[in-house]
């Protein structure tokens, strides 16, 4: 596929997915999002990708929707925004939740809106000092979608996530590791290296472990504390039997690098 939003390759088994509209900071149109989605699409069906990593192009990572692309003119028909969020914003952010290899975002300048959200949905959070998080929905009298609501608080508490919700104001990336919203932040000419520099320790990671450490993860925030052992003890029999416990074991007690295949 050509695609014209987005960069798009994978190498080595690490995906690689470039926000490509640096003159609208790339922001999200339609076509973008059909793009994003035939990214994630090539990556489910390549058997060799074992991690995913997100950046942007240009002086921003992502500005959310591009407003012109569903413009609302005086005295027009509303626009269903709901139908956006469910044919293009949801899918993205259970994509991103449910591939199962790390994804890791590397936020090269200012995420706002549905940008902030779609970042602080993958797994492991990079961002140039520089770099800031906007909670802008408020300023159009929306709500925090793309996960914002459920990412936030789960993240930094429920009284920062409602600070940040309704006043819309910047957090830059050093307090935003301050406050536990992401990984690390990084001086700007920094990021990309060390964000490629994790993406090749995941591509020889066991890839299998990881998955399912990201779903127990994920499942523990509904699960009670007897449900999420039996998740455990579960996961625990099926990666037991798995090619890459037994290489980790091997390598390990002869003293060698192990080499994960991910399965």
């Amino acid at each position: 596929m050509t695609y014209e939003n987005i960069e798009f390759g994978i190498h080595a088994g690490i995906a690689k997915l470039t926000l490509n509209r640096p003159d609208k900071l790339n922001s999200f149109t339609q076509a973008m999002h059909l793009e994003v989605r035939a990214a994630f699409d090539q990556i489910r069906a390549d058997g060799t990708v074992r991690v995913l990593l997100i950046t942007g192009a240009g002086r921003g990572f992502c500005a959310g929707q591009d407003l012109s692309d569903r413009a609302v003119a005086p005295g027009s028909a509303p626009v269903d925004l709901g139908d956006s969020v469910e044919r293009f914003y949801a899918p993205l952010v259970l994509a991103i939740r449910t591939l199962p290899m790390p994804v890791i975002c590397a936020v090269n300048g200012v995420a706002a809106g549905a940008g902030a959200s779609i970042a602080l949905a993958c797994d492991i959070v990079l961002a140039a000092q520089s770099a800031s998080f906007v909670q802008a929905f408020c300023r159009l009298g929306l709500v925090p979608d793309t996960g914002g609501t459920w990412h936030l608080p789960r993240l930094i508490g429920h009284a920062r996530a409602t600070g940040l919700a309704m006043l819309g104001e910047k957090l830059t990336a050093d307090r935003a590791e301050e406050w536990g919203l992401i990984w690390k932040a990084l001086p700007d000419d920094a990021l990309q290296a060390e964000a490629l520099a994790m993406a090749q320790h995941f591509a020889g990671a066991p890839t299998l472990g990881l998955a399912y450490t990201k779903r127990a993860l994920q499942q523990s925030w509904s699960n009670t504390l007897p449900e999420q052992l039996a998740l455990e003890g579960q996961m625990m029999r099926e990666l037991g039997s798995s090619h890459d416990y037994r290489e980790g074991v091997d390598a390990f007690v002869n003293k060698r690098t192990p080499h994960f295949r991910g399965a």
